[in-house]
């Protein structure tokens, strides 16, 4: 009998766990951008916090990797969205339509930048600006 041992390097579990990370935080992105986009299918603040912690928390696993500009990117995606969203604020108080085509824009922005880096991560590679 023959021992059947794993044969995977180390670099390359941690770098496929990695990625499996990164999927998840774009596919929790990618259901809150999708839903600013759509009236009526607001999925809520709480998934784009529990997608940023998880890629602050993991980002420092994939420094030195391609990986690492995939958290970089989604890290600063949210935190511009989020200035963006609190600058436009404002014109939903003052003025309703142009307010929402404010909203509107930011939302189709960061959709962009969702699907961007989604492209790049899966033809294994970093996202760039």
């Amino acid at each position: 009998m023959s021992d059947i041992t794993d044969v995977t390097p180390r670099g390359e579990e941690q770098a496929q766990a990695l990625k499996s990370v990164g999927w998840l935080s774009y596919v929790l992105h990618l259901i809150v951008a999708v839903g600013a986009i759509i009236p009526g299918a607001q999925a809520g603040a709480l998934l784009l916090v529990v997608a940023l912690v998880i890629d602050l928390v993991k980002r420092p696993e994939a420094h030195g990797t391609w990986q690492s500009s995939h958290f970089s990117w989604r890290i600063h995606s949210v935190l511009l969205a989020g200035l963006m969203y609190l600058l436009t604020a404002p014109l939903f108080l003052l003025f309703i339509l142009p307010g929402q085509l404010a909203w509107l824009l930011v939302s189709i922005w960061f959709l962009y930048r969702i699907v961007k880096g989604m492209v790049a991560m899966n033809a294994d590679r970093a996202v760039v600006s």
